[in-house]
């Protein structure tokens, strides 16, 4: 495989297309707008569709359609973008159909800003729409994982039958960096549920998100929650970085994480034992993988590009049995490495 020289934006646009997506809609937004002008130029070279639609709501709900006939979808935006196509995605969740959707998160709330930001955390982890359901969440934190997390989202949308999303943000999409693409053929699972035609070969098939008596909601929400507990034993990933005999562990994932990175390696340099553990997958929550990271530490700091979205998670995840502090910058601001270091050496002092 050749290394190429990538922005993110358009690496996620590559990668989606070699993962065998056929159809991509969208609406533009920054800082994204790069992953919707790379696929709007080589799409229909590659056999695909690609349509810029009226509206992020008209995006959601082509993807709805084109997921309901068994093609590999997606659909991508930057956060108010997202929240438009909420209930669109909602009512993907509630069909049980996969696709991808991409959001390269910038400041909130309202119109915010074009800076990078990671104040979308709970809306990708917790209230992506109404209803009771949940979506994978991706959080690649270089180029490469964006594009390998592209490949991975499509293939476990289309294994459990839900929504994927890759969480990217404005310094990730916006990025450049050497990459390279997997050289395979996409193993795109049969679809015997899609309404494709069934010319009398099979059931005629109906997608449906709507049950008007209620223990036939009941049931539905509950088989498809079976599914979700099966998501969390299998699909958790991350990164332990310097954790085995770690004090302080911090928390950060995304492009948080390697800023994060380097002040770990600053504070190791000044004799304090820091490491890093930083979440790939926000849904599931990495829970047993954290939990092993710091087993020798006596605090935790979540660093992040928000208001301390992700430290109840962290709490969570621990079983509130070791202190979690916070520390993040917001509006676009992303937190430097000495600003992180600083903090580090405030709880090394604190803990003697």
């Amino acid at each position: 495989m050749e290394k190429v020289l990538m922005k993110g934006n358009e690496a996620l646009g590559e990668a989606a297309m070699r993962a065998g997506c056929k159809c991509f809609f969208g609406y533009p937004i920054t800082p994204q707008t790069e992953l919707s002008a790379y696929l709007a130029k080589h799409m229909a070279k590659r056999g695909g569709a690609f349509l810029q639609a009226e509206s992020e709501i008209a995006a959601v709900n082509m993807v709805l359609g084109a997921s309901s006939c068994g093609v590999r979808a997606m659909t991508s935006s930057s956060s108010p973008g997202i929240s438009l196509k909420s209930e669109g995605i909602s009512y993907i969740a509630g069909s049980d159909l996969p696709c991808v959707i991409v959001n390269v998160q910038r400041g909130g709330p309202g119109l915010g800003g074009i800076q990078p930001s990671q104040s979308d955390y709970w809306q990708a982890t917790k209230a992506l729409g109404h209803g009771d359901f949940q979506l994978l969440v991706y959080a690649p934190a270089s180029v490469q994982e964006t594009v390998d997390m592209t490949f991975k989202a499509f293939d476990e949308a289309d294994r459990y039958r839900m929504p994927a999303m890759i969480l990217s943000d404005g310094l990730l999409g916006q990025m450049m960096e050497p990459v390279m693409f997997p050289d395979i053929v996409p193993d795109i699972p049969e679809k015997p549920w899609a309404c494709c035609g069934h010319k009398n070969k099979r059931e005629h098939n109906i997608i449906n998100s709507l049950y008007l008596k209620p223990d036939e909601l009941e049931n539905s929400v509950l088989e498809r929650y079976k599914r979700y507990d099966a998501v969390k034993r299998e699909c958790t990933d991350a990164e332990a970085y310097l954790c085995d005999d770690a004090e302080i562990v911090i928390t950060a994932y995304g492009a948080s994480a390697r800023v994060a990175k380097s002040a770990v390696n600053a504070a190791r340099e000044k004799g304090i034992k820091a490491g890093l553990f930083r979440p790939k997958t926000l849904y599931p929550y990495p829970v047993n993988e954290i939990n092993e990271a710091c087993q020798s530490a006596k605090t935790v700091l979540s660093v992040e590009m928000s208001m301390g979205q992700m430290v109840d998670d962290v709490k969570l995840a621990l079983n509130c049995r070791i202190p979690v502090e916070f520390f993040g910058r917001t509006g676009g601001i992303i937190p430097t490495p000495s600003e992180v270091l600083e903090k580090i050496e405030s709880l090394n002092e604190r803990s003697r």
